[in-house]
């Protein structure tokens, strides 16, 4: 009886640590993400990737938006810190270079700025998220960059229904747009001049 005991326990606090710290289903609810992701589809979040490593454009995260920090949004990474993001003339820019997303759909491929038309500068530890469906989508285009504290985690797979079953994969991005990356063919311009 004791050994039945210790092996629930133990299934138990493995199935607690499992949930909280590495992988968390997640209810997608509302269609600010379509047409990659569905109202009522079943996600499964990774919560351990941004302890080793930071967020990278294109990823799909769950978060907490600062404007109600106890529900989860879904949305998608467009700005890194210590970049500049602006929404003008229905195209997203970064640092000053238009960012090619083949995720959206036709339909509303058009991007808005909602709350702002200036550019906004993103902290050390800040990012610009918005949601695929530009239309439908509460976004940093409201509510301002996203703190990477509010960050639950990355998109891994869909799980249900069956038929949309799917590993999620960022998109690649045809142009640098990291600010690092700036910085470092300026300081070689410099340095040849």
């Amino acid at each position: 009886m004791f050994s039945f005991i210790q092996s629930v326990v133990i299934t138990v606090l493995l199935a607690f640590l499992l949930r909280f710290f590495v992988l968390q289903p997640f209810i997608v609810e509302g269609s600010s993400m379509e047409p990659n992701f569905h109202d009522q589809q079943y996600i499964i979040i990774d919560k351990l990737s941004y302890r080793m490593r930071e967020p990278h454009r294109g990823e799909v995260i769950v978060f907490h938006p600062p404007v109600a920090i106890t529900q989860n949004y879904i949305k998608r990474i467009i700005g890194l810190p210590g970049e500049t993001v602006l929404v003008k003339e229905g195209e997203v820019f970064v640092n000053g270079k238009k960012v090619d997303e083949p995720y959206l759909g036709n339909e509303n491929h058009h991007t808005l700025p909602i709350s702002t038309q200036s550019p906004v500068t993103l902290g050390d530890d800040e990012y610009f998220v918005m949601g695929d469906n530009r239309t439908h989508s509460s976004d940093s285009r409201e509510f301002g960059a996203l703190k990477k504290a509010n960050i639950e985690g990355r998109t891994w797979f869909i799980a249900f229904p069956f038929r949309d079953f799917e590993f999620i994969h960022k998109p690649n991005y045809n142009l640098s747009l990291a600010p690092f990356a700036t910085k470092i063919s300026l300081a070689l311009k410099d340095l040849t001049n």
